[in-house]
C-alpha cells in the first residue's frame, strides 16, 4: 500500500494548530511515540532504503514495514511502501523480531499532535535534534493538494520523505545513535 503524505518542515507549530483550529480541524491527540527500528546484520534493507519498525501510539501498538519509493537524491522520493500491522504490545513486537534474526539499529521518540479534518490528517511532529514539522495524510494525491491549499502552504516547499532524509538535510546521522529521544540522546 502507497502512504500518501508529504512534509513542511521548520513550521511554527503554534500558528499552525491556531489555524487548524479555525478551519473547523479537531485535535484528536497529543502524545509521545516510541519506536524500535530493526534490519538484518548486514543491513540489506538500509541498502535498498528499507527498514522495520515497531511502534508503540500511546493507544495501540503496530509494526511496520517501509520502503521509499524511487529514493530520491537528496530530498524528495515518489512516495513511500508501507505494510502495517497491529501487535499486541511493543515488547512483544520487538521480541519477535529478535527472535528471527534481525537487529535494532536504535530506539527513538517523537512527540505528534494530530488535528484531523475531513479525510486529511495534520501531524505536528517533534523530533529529537530537529525543528517541527508538519505531515499531512490524505487517501489521495489530489486532497494533499486541497489540504496544501487550505492551509495556504508553498506547495513547492513539500517534501516526499523520510524523517531519515530530514536528519541528513540537517546534517545528522540517525544511525550513529543508540539512543534518540527529546530528552536524551546518546550515540553509538
Amino acid at each position: 500500500m502507497e502512504e500518501i503524505e508529504v512534509k513542511f518542515l521548520n513550521v511554527d507549530q503554534e500558528k499552525l494548530q491556531e489555524q487548524l483550529v479555525a478551519l473547523g480541524a479537531t485535535k484528536e491527540f497529543d502524545r509521545v511515540y516510541r519506536r524500535k527500528v530493526y534490519d538484518y546484520p548486514d543491513l540489506r534493507l538500509n541498502a535498498e532504503s528499507a527498514w522495520i519498525r515497531v511502534r508503540d501510539e500511546g493507544d495501540k501498538v503496530t509494526m511496520g514495514f517501509k520502503k521509499r519509493i524511487e529514493p530520491g537524491i537528496g530530498e524528495n522520493d515518489a512516495g513511500m511502501h508501507e505494510i502495517e500491522m497491529s501487535v499486541s504490545s511493543f515488547d512483544t513486537g520487538w521480541q519477535f523480531l529478535e527472535a528471527i534474526g534481525l537487529q535494532q539499529k536504535f530506539y527513538e521518540e517523537n512527540r505528534r499532535i494530530r488535528y484531523v479534518l475531513d479525510d486529511l490528517e495534520f501531524d505536528i511532529d517533534f523530533w529529537p535534534l530537529l525543528p517541527p514539522y508538519l505531515e499531512i495524510e490524505a487517501p489521495s494525491w489530489q486532497r494533499i493538494d486541497d489540504a496544501i491549499a487550505i492551509l495556504g502552504l508553498n506547495a513547492n516547499e513539500k517534501k516526499i520523505c523520510s524523517t531519515f532524509q530530514i536528519y541528513e538535510m540537517n546534517g545528522i546521522d540517525e544511525l550513529s545513535y543508540d539512543i534518540l529521544t527529546l530528552e536524551r540522546q546518546i550515540k553509538k
